[in-house]
């Protein structure tokens, strides 16, 4: 039985196994950890320890990469980064796979209950230092935020629900008439607005709303435009930024408000070149 170095193939075939199990997961169909542990040991000849303990490293790397995780395979750091470059080749062979779990959301979205908006993440609630730089690795390495935000299908499906939950919630607080004008302005106007929805206080306070959606963690890093971050600035008392996260599987929300240098660290990843 091999006990070195996992090689490219042995790790090809447990992320491609991983993945396997998590859309059934996901799609609430029934599979059996016990049965493809053992059809993984019969694969690549490694023992049951050693292929639950590498599915184990699978859910931190995926983690790192913004993705959802299996149900108890509780995330085990320090795995080398010939395994997440295994999840980068899985992903980059199957591009309809992330399609398709956002299609599975839009379809529950004609009445939607009311999203948990928790706490944002704060050093308080910080996961180990260690931890949390390997998934800081992954999200640079491979441009995870920068992979979101191509992702438009996810991007406007999160922007649709925040849409419905604004509606819902002003309706609950009496407040009909200005559940009738929340737009949806980044699909009736464009994305130049430096928000994507105009909502209402209860009170009629004008409340915008910037919507950046992941089917990750709360820590999975995000884009944000010079543009956005200018009305922001310009429109304080009013700019909502509104994090969406573990989309796939139930939806979870934090708010952040300006200045967001005040919660996140803003990187500079680009320039625009200009003609003197």
């Amino acid at each position: 039985m091999n006990s070195g170095d996992w090689s490219d193939q042995e790790n090809d075939a447990v992320v491609a196994a991983y993945f396997s199990m998590l859309s059934d997961e996901l799609s609430g169909r029934s599979y059996n950890k016990a049965a493809q542990n053992r059809l993984l040991q019969e694969q690549i000849d490694r023992s049951r320890g050693s292929v639950e303990f590498k599915l184990a490293n699978i859910s931190a790397a995926f983690q790192g990469f913004g993705l959802p995780i299996i149900t108890g395979y509780k995330p085990r750091f320090n795995f080398q980064m010939s395994l997440a470059e295994a999840v980068s080749r899985w992903l980059a062979q199957h591009p309809e796979w992330e399609q398709a779990l956002h299609r599975q959301e839009v379809a529950h979205m004609a009445d939607p209950p009311p999203l948990f908006v928790g706490v944002a993440p704060t050093l308080r609630n910080a996961p180990p230092p260690d931890e949390l730089e390997q998934m800081q690795r992954i999200a640079r390495r491979f441009d995870v935020a920068g992979r979101d935000e191509r992702n438009r299908s996810l991007g406007r499906a999160g922007e649709e629900r925040v849409f419905h939950n604004e509606r819902t919630l002003l309706r609950q607080n009496g407040r009909d008439d200005l559940a009738r004008r929340v737009r949806w302005v980044a699909l009736e106007d464009g994305d130049g607005a430096g928000y994507d929805i105009a909502s209402f206080m209860p009170d009629g306070r004008e409340r915008l709303i910037e919507v950046k959606t992941t089917n990750g963690w709360q820590r999975t890093p995000f884009h944000i435009s010079r543009n956005e971050l200018e009305v922001a600035n310009e429109r304080r008392d009013d700019w909502h930024l509104f994090r969406l996260y573990e989309f796939a599987r139930a939806p979870k929300a934090f708010e952040l408000r300006p200045p967001l240098d005040a919660h996140v660290s803003l990187t500079a990843t680009s320039f625009q070149a200009s003609f003197q």
